[in-house]
């Protein structure tokens, strides 16, 4: 099949991004044809796919989206392709990838009624519409059934268009055989001594996973504590906001910014405890790559992965209305407290029976199945 990926941007260390990545290596691999049409693209693109580049000049992100959009609808005429994959909202596509979480939800939340009236919502929610509303003809792939449910409720969208996937976490995760000399050399890369307690938050989107409730929680730890540990925060984001609110907290000296990484995996091995307590999270894959990976988690309860945290035993779920003081006893419990063992043993035991692995798989089957019956 000729298909068509469409997102606003491509970098490598997003998790969108790194879900649209991999449905589309599995794409080529299954002998499609893949069209990506992107603003923006950073890194590498995978033999057989094809990168089309439409930049916008505009300042604001809602026009620079718009322009995007109205510069590929004549593509997609054009080109006649068999499915349309949309890995953001946007009018003009056959499939939509839920990876983000409702904008009118998130909208509401946030602000009063008088931010309904700038251009920014009434652009960003008209494109909402057009997947979501029952009008619309988009079927939608959804990774959380929480997520599902909050769309419905302010759309209505039929479910008969809504179709959930299974989490899609990579192998790579899983802790390997050599996971103890993976450990040690990574943290001597990081200048970390055994004793050393490491603190770890992975993710792009600093706001958004909460890194200001993360610092809040470091300064607050006790003195015996904050002195043996480290914080360490990977991901691709402006950091210098958070580096001035660490200084203030004077805890700048034990906070260090590692950036958009790809060892990932090694990474975790060598961390103590994941933090993620996310303002909102439609689902937190580094949650689970954690837990696979043998590491204790602590987060919210808004991240739609949240439960598999607290069925499989591997950690803290803080729950909503989000509360500082709790985060900060609970950061203490993730060093002092005799469940660490168990939290981690019960992660490599989920590792081994879980179906968290099968997500682009199963996102192409759908694809290649709603592409035979539009045929």
């Amino acid at each position: 099949m000729k298909l068509a990926c469409c997102l606003f941007n491509y970098f490598p260390f997003g998790g969108l991004q790194r879900d649209f990545f991999r449905i589309g290596e599995v794409c080529i691999k299954r002998g499609h044809t893949v069209d990506v049409y992107t603003m923006g693209w950073e890194g590498a693109a995978p033999t057989g796919m094809t990168i089309h580049l439409l930049p916008s000049k505009k300042w604001q992100n809602h026009q620079r989206i718009r322009e995007f959009v109205e510069q590929l609808q004549p593509h997609l005429v054009a080109h006649r392709y068999d499915v349309v994959i949309g890995f953001n909202k946007m009018p003009g596509i056959d499939v939509y990838y839920a990876a983000d979480t409702c904008f009118q939800a998130k909208a509401r939340k946030r602000h009063g009624a008088w931010y309904r009236l700038t251009p920014r919502y009434r652009q960003l929610v008209a494109y909402e519409k057009a997947v979501f509303t029952k009008q619309a003809r988009t079927n939608i792939l959804f990774l959380s059934p929480d997520a599902e449910a909050e769309f419905h409720r302010f759309y209505q969208t039929p479910s008969s268009r809504c179709h959930l996937l299974p989490p899609g976490i990579a192998m790579d995760r899983k802790t390997p055989l050599h996971a103890h000399s993976v450990r040690q050399c990574k943290r001597q890369e990081l200048h970390l001594s055994e004793n050393e307690f490491l603190f770890m938050m992975v993710g792009s989107g600093f706001k958004t996973k909460g890194l200001d409730r993360i610092l809040r929680g470091f300064a607050a730890l006790p003195e015996e504590i904050q002195q043996r540990s480290q914080l360490a925060i990977v991901g691709q984001d402006d950091a210098k906001p958070f580096k001035r609110q660490a200084l203030r907290l004077k805890i700048a000296h034990k906070i260090t910014f590692l950036g958009g990484r790809k060892d990932v995996p090694a990474l975790l091995l060598a961390a103590d405890a994941l933090l993620h307590p996310a303002y909102n999270e439609n689902t937190g894959t580094v949650l689970l790559e954690a837990v696979i990976a043998g590491l204790p988690v602590l987060t919210t309860d808004v991240c739609g992965y949240a439960d598999y945290i607290l069925k499989s035993d591997t950690g803290l779920v803080l729950p909503s209305p989000f509360r500082q003081t709790e985060f900060n006893q609970a950061m203490i419990a993730m060093v002092s407290s005799p469940n660490r063992k168990n939290w981690q043993q019960n992660g490599r035991a989920f590792a081994e029976t879980a179906n968290i692995y099968s997500m682009p798989e199963r996102a192409v089957d759908f694809i290649e199945s709603f592409g035979r019956t539009i045929a």
